[in-house]
């Protein structure tokens, strides 16, 4: 069984909303329904978990039904307190229906831009790993400060280094056991998703990314991803 977890519980408030991102409205849709509507229309996607504020539930679910893309959500997760805490909520709540032997596939609500393809590709090259990280590689050069950036320390391989996209894809009872592991204390420190499976030893492959499947973070994200959807509607009239 391969399940998405939708990550919708961030606040965004580097973005200066007075809504989280994933629920600002963007031709005329909130941002958290275009990756819903592909995950939904994937054929080998066969659920979706969704962490995300009680607040925001109800609004969630009409906006499910109103695109006719209700039928594969399971349901709901409350946030933890920090990301990798509400990935273990999701994942705890999702296990009670999917087990361990599937694979679970996390994905931030504010990344609205998933394509099907990308999705496929995920699943394809997870086959044969306990997960897998769709990357990029890095353009730009790369240097090392320990002083906090006031610095340089050293010139990085850029040729060795990759900033990881989503969806991240996992073996559930694997990497369950692997963020278990790391309660109470360690999983605060956590910083991105696959870190629990490296240090639990798990073989996570990787595949390239998507440039186009960036997260919205700032104003300058959000205003690309309003002039891409603009774009498309010209484009479709």
């Amino acid at each position: 069984m391969n399940v998405a977890l939708i990550l919708s519980g961030g606040t965004g408030l580097r973005l200066g909303a007075k809504i989280p991102k994933q629920y600002i409205e963007v031709g005329d849709r909130p941002i958290i329904s275009y990756c819903i509507e592909t995950l939904s229309a994937h054929e080998q996607i066969d659920a979706i978990q969704i962490v995300a504020d009680e607040t925001w539930q109800d609004a969630i679910r009409e906006w499910l039904k109103a695109a006719d893309t209700e039928k594969k959500c399971r349901g709901f997760s409350m946030p933890g307190a920090t990301r990798q805490l509400s990935i273990w909520q999701g994942l705890t709540d999702l296990r009670a229906y999917a087990g361990d032997l599937g694979y679970v596939l996390i994905h931030d609500a504010a990344r609205p831009l998933l394509t099907g393809r990308q999705i496929s590709e995920c699943l394809q090259g997870v086959v044969g790993h306990d997960g897998l990280m769709p990357v990029l590689p890095m353009k730009d050069t790369v240097y090392e400060s320990r002083d906090g950036g006031h610095s340089v320390a050293g010139l990085l391989d850029r040729s060795a280094i990759y900033a990881g996209q989503a969806p991240e894809v996992f073996q559930i009872g694997m990497y369950y056991q692997a963020i278990q592991r790391l309660l109470p204390d360690q999983i605060r420190g956590i910083n991105g998703s696959t870190e629990p499976a490296i240090l639990a030893g798990m073989d996570i492959a990787m595949i390239p990314g998507d440039e186009g499947n960036f997260k919205i973070t700032t104003q300058a994200d959000l205003e690309r991803f309003e002039k891409i959807i603009k774009e498309r509607g010209v484009r479709a009239g």
